[in-house]
This record gives C-alpha cells, structure tokens and sequence, in this order.
C-alpha cells in the first residue's frame, strides 16, 4: 500500500511554525518517489522505484484495474497526492512546518486516506476530503467563538494554553489507547476528526492546522513550536519559538517527516506479517515465507 523507505524516529519530535515562506524548488517526496526532472530542477515526475517513466505509472492499482476493479477514485487522490508533494521546495522539506508552505498537508493526509479508502472499500463514491477541510476551519472557528479572553491581546502562554484545553477539554481530542499495534483509524485524519481520537502526530497535525488559520486571520502574530511526544500518554503542546533550544533542532518535524510518518505508521500496521517490533518488516516477511529461521538476532543485508 505504501511503497516508502523511512528511518529511525527520535523519542520526541517538534512542529515548529514560521512566518516566512519558502522560495520554490524542487521535490522529491512521495508516496512512491518523486526525483527532479534531469533537464531542469524545476520540473517534477512522480515515478515507481521500479519503472522510472514519466506518466505516473501505479502498479497496484493498474493491477486491480486489470482485474476489473474500479481505481479511478484511488488513482485519483495518489495524483492529489502527487501533486501537492511536487509543491514542497528542497528548503521547505527539510525546515519545520512553516505557515506559508507551499503543500498543504491536511489535504496531503487526506488524501492518503482518501486513496487506501478506495483501495479498500471500492465505494462508488471519493473520501469527501473538502468536507473533512471544512471540518478543520470549523473546528478553528470554534476555538475563536469559545475563547473568553480577546485573542490577539493574550500572551503566547495563555494564547496555546486556551488552544489546549478548547482541543482536549472542550472538543475532547484525545490519544489512542496505547496497544502493541495501533488501530487504522487511528492514523488516518479524516477518522480521527471524525471520532476525536489519534496518534500524536495526527494529533499534532490537526494543532497545527488550527494555528495555520489563526495566523491567516491575524489572531497569531509569533512563531509557535509543537512538541509532539512518542510516549503513549503524554498530547501535542506548543510552546513559543524564541524559548526553543539549539538542542531542539534534531527533533523537530519537518514537512516532509511528518508525512514520511503517517506512511510508516501505515505501513507497519498493514504489513501483513505477524507483528514484532523486534524485527524489521523485511524480516518479518522473510520468516514468514520460511526464508530464514532461528532466534531473533538475524540482520539485513
């Protein structure tokens, strides 16, 4: 379902938003790939690893299609997909969240989700993703109408601090129950606004939203960090850029990491091999198939 390498995650991840816009360049994040175009860094293609042509081939879904199944809608929201990535620029990629991204990374969520939807339930219908967009401005809307104090006189501290208890108190977001393997629903956005409850970082992402409109109608007027925890307890925070430390750097989130862990998550809960956080999903599937055998001390080559 989700054909991406990723790396070791830290214990602790940061949101960081910013003011400033990033200058356009090219991208090479994807749900597949996406390389730069060899004759000019400003053109994009979204290529399979395995046949690196230039008319988006998907080889799951033209693979059901020849079965006769239906992937318009599937094929549909990976080009979404696709081309909201191609939007990030190379500095954009690898700085934090800022509130002038080119991407927009709800709509990149959702999309995921709209595709594996498809891929699953062959509705006949897409995932609404623009109703689950309006249901994060009201959701942000909600927070202005409920705020008792006036917004853009709080200070930064009582700013987040109302943002918090609106968000877990009041709309009662919460974590997902901590279980060796998280729940599906948990990991998709548009569930997750839908039964106020997910992972940290969709959680994180949905802070983030909220902060995206304030700043875009002039409620926000500083730079906000989220802290995004990896234990299983603890919600998303944010907190004022300026008390960052330099030690904060290689934990924060960055767009394209944000997305590389959505996928990830997904990927390790629909792996289809029995589930052992001890083993890589490499060697989880090669036990599977008899490949290899013995305790758990084999390593990839």
């Amino acid at each position: 379902m989700n054909s991406i390498s990723t790396t070791g995650t830290a214990s602790s991840f940061l949101l960081t938003f910013s003011s400033t816009s990033s200058s356009s360049s090219s991208s090479n994040f994807s749900k597949s790939q996406i390389y730069p175009s060899s004759s000019s860094s400003s053109r994009f293609t979204c290529r399979n690893q395995l046949n690196p042509r230039e008319d988006l081939p998907f080889i799951l879904h033209d693979t059901l299609q020849t079965s006769g199944i239906d992937i318009t809608h599937a094929k549909d929201a990976r080009e979404g997909f696709c081309s909201q990535i191609k939007r990030l620029s190379k500095i954009e990629r690898q700085v934090s969240i800022a509130i002038n991204a080119s991407a927009d990374l709800a709509k990149t969520a959702l999309l995921i989700a709209a595709e594996d939807d498809a891929l699953v339930s062959h509705s006949s219908v897409p995932l609404p993703v623009k109703s689950f967009l309006e249901r994060l401005d009201t959701l942000s809307m909600g927070f202005v109408s409920h705020y008792s104090l006036n917004l853009r006189s709080a200070s930064p501290e009582l700013f987040l601090d109302g943002l918090e208890k609106y968000l877990y108190g009041y709309k009662g977001f919460r974590r997902a129950p901590a279980t060796d393997l998280p729940e599906s629903r948990d990991l998709y956005l548009h569930s997750v606004l839908t039964h106020r409850s997910g992972s940290a970082v969709m959680l994180s992402l949905i802070y983030s939203e909220i902060l995206k409109m304030l700043r875009m109608w002039g409620l926000l007027n500083y730079d906000v960090e989220i802290y995004c925890p990896r234990d299983e307890v603890h919600f998303p925070k944010g907190y004022l850029k300026q008390k960052s430390k330099l030690s904060d750097q290689p934990y924060i989130l960055t767009q394209q990491s944000l997305l590389v862990e959505i996928l990830r998550s997904l990927k390790e809960v629909f792996w289809p091999f029995r589930y052992d956080p001890g083993r890589s999903l490499f060697l989880r599937a090669a036990c599977a198939a008899k490949c290899i055998s013995g305790p758990n001390t084999a390593e990839e080559t």
